[in-house]
């Protein structure tokens, strides 16, 4: 996903994100569903600045979490689609 593809208050909120957070948000939307684990191995980013920049993501709305179908303990993260532009 290209970020000119965010809706314009999302990509407002993603700009407002420091880098680690907008890395994570490009990982997920080039990578699809991801657990914190395997970001953290993606973006070569310790995983609790994994864990803060999700955090972030999520509370702009950018990125919702949903247990692990595999694993319950786990989550995996994605872009929401409402952050997406609607194609005309």
């Amino acid at each position: 996903m290209r970020p000119d593809t965010l809706s314009d208050t999302h990509a407002e909120r993603l700009r407002a994100c420091p880098p680690s957070a907008k890395l994570v948000f490009m990982t997920l939307a080039n990578e699809g569903g991801l657990t914190q684990k395997q970001l953290a191995t993606e973006t070569l980013m310790p995983r609790r600045t994994v864990r803060g920049a999700l955090d972030q993501l999520t509370d702009a709305g950018l990125v919702t979490a949903q247990a692990c179908i595999y694993d319950a303990r786990k989550r995996v993260y994605q872009v929401t689609p409402s952050g997406r532009r609607s194609e005309p």
